[in-house]
């Protein structure tokens, strides 16, 4: 019999440890409730890490990656109408000040003004990617 005396905290694993052990469970004549001993989790919580890397839920985040970026000039005034940003619902004009201009090599282009925040973009790029 154990006894717990004082609070018993929650443990949070990181994900490359998560992916650690799970990946111990695949290694040839290992077992799960010997490894799920070893790091004193449940072998349900360890079964549910394998299904989670099964699905593709649980995965280590792409390592970042660098592109060829080649900086352009703005165009001339009502030159390129086409790449002027449409008005947004508060009745701003088009965006001013710095702006980038992403062209995958897929030809797909995303133009982003200075208002738009990281989080978002990254949201963005992400799913671009896929």
């Amino acid at each position: 019999m154990e006894i717990i005396t004082g609070v018993e905290r929650r443990r949070r694993w990181r994900l490359e440890e998560k992916l650690q052990i799970v990946a111990e469970t695949e290694q040839p004549g290992s077992g799960v409730a010997e490894i799920a001993r070893r790091y004193e989790i449940s072998r349900g919580l360890l079964w549910n890490w394998r299904s989670q890397v099964r699905r593709g839920v649980l995965r280590p985040e792409p390592p970042p990656i660098f592109l060829p970026v080649q900086t352009i000039s703005e165009p001339a005034e009502g030159n390129d109408a086409k790449h002027v940003a449409p008005s947004s619902a508060t009745g701003a004009g088009p965006m001013s000040g710095g702006k980038i201009e992403i062209t995958l090599p897929d030809g797909t282009s995303v133009k982003v003004g200075h208002d738009v925040g990281l989080a978002t973009l990254r949201r963005v790029m992400t799913v671009l990617r896929r």
